[in-house]
């Protein structure tokens, strides 16, 4: 079988993914970064009534159309607390920002236009035009607007305009529901003594990590060994759990203890495809069974992380209904780049911004796909297409970030 080129095998993975059509009812502080299912409209206007949109005095125009005018203060209007009385002509109300304007006023005079005399008084300083400073009944909203649709990804500002519309709750599509296969005999779970031919599983947490960056639930399967019923027992366990993707990590290649394609070939799996022209992470595979998708990772650590960033998590974003996450920047080498061969590489690299602002890569002397310290201190990973020519440095190129530098 051929290696499939990397932008075909995506286009592969996500022309067949719908995203989940379940719903939910979250309250608003489990809501940010959800993606709503139904139209939201306002409950209540907003504001619900004439308000001062700094402090000073409310005041009828006609009584300051004069400088130096005189006033009389009668009392005062405060949020939560508005004035109850009356104000005959002459007379104005404190009043302070975001407090009802009483009925008789028109305009609010700020407190630094207007001089404290004796007692009670206040004289102008400043000729305020009519109607300033007043925020009018629904200025921002009225009841019934429709002010967030669906599909709107929820952020602190319509998470904001939410409550304002009075709204605790929210319908949002439901998260993907992805389960985490971890196989090999060779692997034990993280605070564990590891024997003497054993190693730590750590694939999971980073993987997991990534995919619930992309907006999905997380269902951790543990470690099951190299051992053909105990990979079909945790398969069953899985699918029923009404999930979304099985993500398998290791076992997906063709030695002899390489049991998870087989295992899953039996179960009734459709191969989609297999083996892709990239380094690290050729042993990728990807299937359904049934309306679950099936996404197997590499066992090599930096191979499983840099496929789940490729695939997964597009993947993952596609059925949460978010948009595609643009990783991939424009970038200088700072280095000269060796000739590459036949497989798309993603070089593991420090990246950093020039006084320009221009993004510049140095990959790491190190690219064994076994070294997690090495993608832990990197950036990016520098795209190398196949079959690229050396290049010097200064030469421009892509780059997958990581996180910002």
């Amino acid at each position: 079988m051929s290696l499939l080129p990397v932008a075909d095998a995506l286009d592969r993975l996500l022309s067949a993914a719908k995203p989940t059509q379940r719903t939910e009812r979250v309250p608003l502080h489990e809501a940010d970064g959800r993606v709503l299912a139904e139209d939201v409209a306002a409950r209540l206007t907003q504001p619900p009534f004439d308000n001062s949109a700094m402090d000073g005095y409310a005041v009828r125009h006609a009584d300051i159309a004069a400088l130096g005018s005189i006033l009389k203060v009668v009392g005062t209007s405060a949020a939560g607390h508005a004035f109850e009385g009356t104000a005959g002509p002459g007379e104005a109300v404190r009043i302070f920002t975001g407090a009802p304007l009483p009925a008789f006023a028109d305009t609010v005079l700020l407190q630094e236009d207007a001089e404290k005399l004796d007692g009670d008084r206040i004289r102008t300083t400043f000729l305020t035009p009519k109607g300033r400073h007043i925020r009018p009944r629904g200025q921002d909203f009225a009841e019934g607007d429709v002010l967030l649709r669906t599909g709107d990804v929820l952020d602190a500002g319509r998470l904001t305009v939410a409550a304002a519309m009075n709204h605790a709750e929210l319908t949002v599509y439901a998260r993907p529901r992805i389960a985490v296969l971890a196989t090999g005999d060779e692997l034990v779970t993280p605070g564990t003594p590891p024997g003497a031919s054993q190693i730590i599983a750590s694939n999971t947490y980073g993987v997991s990590a990534i995919a619930r960056a992309s907006g999905a639930e997380i269902i951790d399967l543990g470690i099951v060994g190299d051992d053909k019923p105990a990979i079909l027992e945790a398969v069953q366990k899985a699918l029923a759990l009404d999930i979304d993707v099985l993500v398998t990590l290791g076992g997906a290649s063709v030695g002899d203890f390489d049991l998870v394609q087989p295992v899953l070939g039996e179960a009734g799996m459709e191969l989609d495809f297999w083996r892709i022209a990239m380094r690290p992470g050729k042993p990728l595979m990807v299937g359904r069974l049934g309306d679950v998708r099936i996404v197997g990772l590499p066992g090599n650590p930096v191979s499983s992380l840099v496929c789940a960033l490729l695939f997964l998590e597009p993947l993952v974003r596609c059925l949460a209904h978010l948009p595609a996450k643009d990783r991939i920047h424009k970038a200088f080498t700072a280095v000269p780049i060796k000739e590459n061969d036949h497989r798309q590489d993603y070089v593991r690299a420090r990246i950093t911004r020039g006084p320009d602002g221009d993004l510049r890569v140095t990959p790491f002397d190190k690219q064994d796909s076994s070294m997690m310290r090495i993608f832990a201190d990197s950036e990016g990973l520098l795209i190398r297409p196949p079959n690229a020519p050396a290049v010097e440095a200064g030469t421009a190129c892509d780059v997958l970030l990581v996180r910002e530098p």
